[in-house]
């Protein structure tokens, strides 16, 4: 049927064969299979709002008028007549071998109006419900696995092609509260089996998307607990008692407290620790090989370069010490006259990297200089990895403008004046060192290869969903191949890239498992940019206003606290000031300066420096800042401070630099200013790109 009803699915499947069973979805869009898992084509919206309605029934007789009422908040003329055709047409789709005029065992006729009879288990919500109830009566050991498998009957939000229908409310608001038990008692199961690690997992992303359910909270902190991490569970705990308190004006129940005060008290009485096994090996190893191997042998060099990688993932103080020693293991390599050697201890190094600034440029360029030298030097025999190891090692070194030894471009300089050789040479190292890791289907190199084609990325804006993409390859690589370490990249970058394309869910999922692994296998730094993303994703759903300066503070709390240890001053450097800044910039106001007399800006000074001029009402001082202003660096931040530039530019009167940013931006129109980094947003890019093209006159 193609009327003024709706039009008919563009699906083939006529319909159930005679007396197959018929099987229904409604968590999710509403779907119906026959017997053979075949879609049946039911007809177009109000056909499978008719069944949908008729399966919230649960069996029981849903009268015409009843339907008409549901179907249209104002019925049009015939509307009693169109339920009719629409419950006939309905019938022959899930029945087109029944005779005419026999009697429908499915769709039935009763009374006043109509009634669908699935069997028991033929619709996916009710299977749901019964496997809940079924897990309830299990061992924990057990209870798991059966839960996991009920949720995975979800393909959605209960009864998702009618979000607004209001028939619908109850019963999903009822299969949404039952889902949300059935995650909980599933994380139960496993603290309960001996496995609280993981759940973990899933019961961070449960919280930060239900925060008022304090069995989500308690069932978090107590994994936490019996995962041996006593000061996050405590940490969980406190952020419980603030959000409650925020957002429903309540302390904690009786249960959270209890178990708060258990964790303090065990923080006061320790147990005692008894000595590591792991110790012991790690003490005869390294006697061992201290007495085996000679001191000044290559061997210990290429030894020192895997040691250094492995402490690099560590925490904030394994990779400030990796980072401090590589040089000079490099500087020590490349002096044996060695090329091979001096490239496999510079190649070696791929530690995914997922900021796109360096920590310490004069320590990039160090290595970027002798990784060029040593390509110079290698032999044409080299075997052709160890070549784009140096390839790849050279992309991602040179990330932002880490080889920029003089002053950078003006930003108002239009692009020819300001190209850069270092740019390109990057760029091209990542291109060659990925294309030798395809051809040679090396999977780690090909992961070290798209980590640098990822931290070359940001030559342009708009770049989200290209980087989406990598992060994604690298998951698939990494989970096909078992690369602990680019799987927790490729999630932390499609968190990045998804935030900025707007897709929160889906970054919510994938900071959920970077989290996941990280307590799995110790990756704690992972844990700074999912609390980052989570602050972020906090002040996306506020609104510029009055009120958006408190929440903000209040969401990035944790975040800026984690900085001061993070051991990545590439990364922390001016981020507290620029989430200061964020809320005021958004409702489109100036800075006072007064109010942020004593702020670091760190690298982000010169772009901040206009508005603040602007702010404290010294309009041509800011005008000859806008003049001098270099270009953003070619990192992940480029796009907020070019969004600054540009506010400023239309502020103070500058067309050129007004064009220049309105070009830039131009390929980001759609998105949320900063929230491809995954940290911050100053709002939408539209509304600076507005701005620059009325100051440019376009």
């Amino acid at each position: 049927m193609e009327d003024e009803y709706g039009r008919e699915d563009d699906v083939t499947t006529a319909g159930p064969a005679s007396g197959a069973a018929v099987e229904f979805g409604v968590l999710g869009p509403v779907e119906c299979r026959d017997g053979a898992g075949l879609p049946v084509r039911l007809g177009g919206p109000r056909h499978r709002e008719v069944v949908a309605r008729l399966l919230a029934a649960r069996r029981r007789v849903v009268p015409v008028d009843r339907l008409v009422a549901d179907l249209w908040e104002e019925p049009p003329p015939g509307a009693t007549g169109a339920v009719r055709t629409f419950v006939a047409e309905v019938r022959r789709a899930l029945e087109p071998g029944r005779r005419p005029r026999t009697p429908s065992r499915l769709l039935a006729t009763e009374g006043p109006g109509y009634v669908l009879r699935p069997a028991p288990g033929a619709v996916d919500a009710w299977h749901f419900e019964a496997e809940v109830a079924r897990a309830a009566g299990l061992a924990p050991a057990n209870a798991a696995p059966a839960l996991d498998a009920a949720l995975a009957t979800w393909r959605g939000p209960a009864y998702a092609d009618f979000p607004s229908a209001r028939w619908a409310h109850t019963e999903r608001a009822r299969l949404t509260e039952l889902r949300l038990h059935a995650v909980e008692r599933r994380a139960d199961a496993l603290i309960r089996s001996g496995a609280p690690r993981e759940a973990v997992w899933d019961l961070d992303a449960h919280v930060a998307e239900h925060p008022w359910r304090e069995d989500g909270w308690r069932l978090l902190a107590t994994a936490l607990l019996r995962s041996g991490r006593q000061g996050d569970a405590l940490g969980v705990l406190r952020r419980a008692r603030r959000v409650l308190a925020d957002q429903l004006g309540a302390d904690p129940g009786p249960g959270l407290a209890r178990l708060e005060r258990e964790v303090l008290r065990q923080a006061d009485h320790p147990d005692e620790a008894a000595p590591a096994a792991g110790d012991e090996v790690w003490s005869s190893v390294a006697a061992a090989y201290e007495g085996s191997v000679p001191a000044r042998s290559p061997a210990r060099l290429e030894a020192t370069a895997s040691l250094l990688r492995e402490l690099a993932v560590t925490g904030a103080g394994g990779l400030g010490a990796a980072r401090r020693h590589r040089v000079a293991a490099v500087t020590a390599a490349e002096r044996t006259g060695d090329a091979e050697l001096a490239a496999r201890v510079i190649g070696v190094y791929d530690v995914p990297a997922v900021w796109t600034r360096v920590d310490d440029p004069d320590a990039a360029r160090a290595v970027v200089r002798t990784a060029e030298r040593v390509l110079a030097r290698l032999p044409e025999d080299a075997p052709e990895t160890v070549r784009a190891r140096l390839l790849a090692s050279v992309a991602v070194e040179s990330r932002g403008d880490a080889l920029a030894e003089g002053a950078l471009p003006r930003a108002a300089d239009p692009p020819a004046r300001a190209r850069e050789p270092w740019r390109r040479r990057a760029r091209q190292a990542a291109d060659e060192a990925e294309s030798a890791a395809r051809r040679l289907h090396d999977a780690s190199l090909l992961a070290f290869a798209l980590n640098g084609a990822f931290l070359q990325s940001c030559a342009h804006s708009g770049q989200a969903a290209r980087r989406d993409a990598i992060g994604a390859e690298l998951v698939r690589l990494a989970r096909t191949h078992g690369l602990l370490g680019a799987e927790v990249l490729g999630r932390l970058i499609r968190v990045q890239a998804l935030a900025g394309l707007g897709d929160l869910p889906g970054a919510d999922h994938q900071a959920a498992a970077a989290d996941h692994l990280a307590d799995r296998y110790e990756r704690p730094l992972a844990r700074v940019f999912t609390t980052w993303y989570r602050a972020l994703r906090t002040t996306l759903a506020t609104p510029a206003g009055p009120a958006a300066r408190e929440v903000t503070e209040a969401a990035y709390t944790e975040a800026i606290a984690l900085l001061p240890t993070c051991g990545m001053p590439g990364f922390a450097t001016g981020l507290p000031a620029l989430i200061r800044l964020a809320p005021v910039v958004r409702t489109g106001a100036l800075p006072v300066p007064e109010a942020f007399a004593e702020a670091d800006w760190g690298p982000y000074a010169p772009w901040v420096r206009p508005l603040l001029l602007l702010g404290a009402d010294r309009p041509d001082e800011a005008r000859e800042a806008l003049r001098t202003a270099p270009r953003p660096p070619h990192d992940l931040m480029a796009e907020p401070m070019w969004c600054l530039l540009a506010r400023a530019a239309a502020l103070a009167g500058d067309p050129v630099l007004a064009a220049r940013a309105a070009a830039v931006l131009g390929p980001a129109e759609s998105q949320q200013v900063g929230a491809a980094s995954g940290l911050l947003t100053f709002g939408p890019v539209a509304a600076y790109l507005a701005e620059a093209r009325e100051a440019a006159g376009a």
